[in-house]
Parts: structure tokens; C-alpha cells; sequence
């Protein structure tokens, strides 16, 4: 099953195979000969009669347990839920370690684990097979660049890290609550000028990173021009979320294997990651110089 987001988009996220063996039917070497339904033959041996089972034999195999997500091999909504916490917890160990250990004034050395963060999800992205060690290496180091980055802005705008933290659990909320009571559907057109929306607004930042190299300031860091982009990248870390949704739905649905669970807790750390930068900076810009 192909995916309509770009973090799912890779070959073999969430798949299901489909060769089965013995359940098509069956191959022989030469024309088998058409058999007569109405002529049997009377010395063929005739199948045991069926046994019979006790009341205690019946009573014990419906209270056995059913098959659960061990025994079937498919992924289910709690191996997501499971897998997200783990590269969660990942994230927020290694941005606890950033804090504590990295001085303020040192955040430039933030963007050597940036970096190799961006590398270690476009590894994952374009791998065909599910790599947990990877994933987990990608939400650590992406843990180190967020516990530094957070440090230095709280230590302009204090109390700056919890208030993102809320933001982004308040976002993530609304919109798993909007997915699942049916006011957001993920359409092909949804998914259309979302992905246009994006586009352009990657195109701007990436438009204002230059300027900024050659010292001039478009305004996207301050004032209502800035009020406005941080907005709009907050919505659209919420569509990637309805996104990442809609593809675990249909990964279940669609009886996925089990480790594409860990496809589905990385695509919705990027989406949450996102959320959270965009809110460092929206609350920076509101709250000024205070």
C-alpha cells in the first residue's frame, strides 16, 4: 500500500504480502481428466467419522484466549502507541542529557547532531526495511539538537519549554480528536493543497535562509509577517499529523506487518518535532522582548 506521506512514501512502508503458498489454485504438470461426480468408487476408503467432542472439551476451547498481536504478526493500534512511546522517551532522554550537559552559550555545536539527524531520517526514508536501531538513533540525536535549541530560548523567554511542550500536546490532541471524529478526512484534494501549502512554504524559508547568509531580513522571525508564518507552520505540522493518521489506520486496516509500527512512530516523531520547533519560534515572536 503506497503512502500519501512523504515520510511513508518510500517503498515497502506499509505493505502486506501477498504470496501465499497453497491458497491459489494449484499447478499440475498436464491436463488433469474432468471427473465424473455421479460415479464413486465403492472400494475407496471412506474418512474416519467426525469425533465428537465432550461438554468439558467445548467449554475449555471457548474460554481460551483469542489471538493477539504476537500471534498474528500484523501491526495493531498498540504496537504504535508502544513503539511512538519508546522513540518518544529516546527523544526526551537525549534532550535531557543536552540540557543539562551543553552551556547555552555553546549551542552552536546543536547543529552537529541537527545535521546528523536530517542524515539518519533520510536514510530511514528511503530504506525499504524497518530499522529500529536507526529510528532510535534518529530520535536521540534529534533529543540533543531540541534540548539545546530549548535551553537557549528559555533562557531569553523563561518558562518558553513548557509552554511549547504544551502546544504541541494541545495540537497533537485537536487533531487526533478532529481525525477520529470524522471533521478532518483525508482526501486526495486534502492532500493536494497540503502538499502545495508545504512546498511553498519550505520555498519561503529556504528563500529567507539565504537572505539571511547575505544579511538582509525578510521578516519571518519577528513582527505579524513572522505571527503568520508561525502559524501556518504549526498547521501545517497538523496536517502532516492527519497525514500520519490516516496512514497508520489504513497500515491496520490493511493488516501490515508488525514492524512497520516503527515506520509509523518515526513518521509521527518528525511531524510532532516539527510542531514543537515552529512553536519555539511562534511564542518567541508573541512574547517579544519581555
Amino acid at each position: 500500500m503506497r503512502s500519501s506521506n512523504p515520510v511513508f512514501s518510500r517503498q515497502g512502508a506499509f505493505t502486506r504480502d501477498t504470496g501465499y503458498a497453497g491458497f491459489g489454485p494449484s499447478q499440475s504438470a498436464g491436463p488433469q481428466a474432468p471427473q465424473n461426480p455421479y460415479v464413486q468408487n465403492p472400494y475407496a476408503q471412506q474418512p474416519p467419522p467426525p469425533q465428537q467432542l465432550s461438554e468439558q472439551e467445548l467449554r475449555e476451547m471457548y474460554q481460551a484466549p483469542s489471538a493477539g498481536p504476537l500471534e498474528t504478526g500484523r501491526m495493531t493500534m498498540d504496537d504504535v502507541v508502544a513503539r511512538t512511546a519508546m522513540t518518544l522517551l529516546t527523544l526526551v532522554v537525549g534532550g535531557a542529557v543536552a540540557w543539562f550537559a551543553i552551556p547555552a552559550a555553546n549551542y552552536g555545536i546543536a547543529f552537529v547532531p541537527a545535521i546528523a539527524a536530517f542524515v539518519v531520517g533520510m536514510v530511514i526514508s528511503f530504506r525499504r526495511s524497518v530499522s529500529p536501531a536507526l529510528i532510535l538513533t534518529y530520535a536521540g540525536l534529534e533529543g540533543v539538537f531540541l534540548g539545546t535549541i530549548t535551553k537557549v530560548f528559555n533562557t531569553y523567554w523563561p518558562g518558553i519549554a513548557i509552554q511549547a511542550v504544551l502546544g504541541t500536546a494541545a495540537v497533537f490532541a485537536g487533531m487526533l480528536i478532529a481525525y477520529r471524529s470524522g471533521r478532518i478526512r483525508v482526501t486526495a484534494r486534502y492532500q493536494r493543497i497540503g502538499m502545495a501549502v508545504a512546498a511553498g512554504f519550505l520555498l519561503l524559508v529556504m528563500v529567507n535562509l539565504v537572505a539571511g547568509l547575505f544579511g538582509a531580513d525578510l521578516g519571518l522571525r519577528s513582527g505579524p509577517l513572522g505571527v503568520v508564518v508561525g502559524i501556518l507552520g504549526v498547521c501545517l505540522g497538523a496536517f502532516f499529523l492527519s497525514l500520519d493518521f490516516n496512514e497508520i489506520e489504513q497500515g491496520i486496516r490493511g493488516g501490515a506487518p508488525e514492524r512497520e509500527a516503527w515506520r509509523a512512530a518515526f513518521g509521527l516523531t518528525v511531524s510532532l518535532v516539527w510542531i514543537y520547533l515552529e512553536m519555539l519560534r511562534l511564542i518567541a515572536i508573541l512574547r517579544g522582548d519581555d
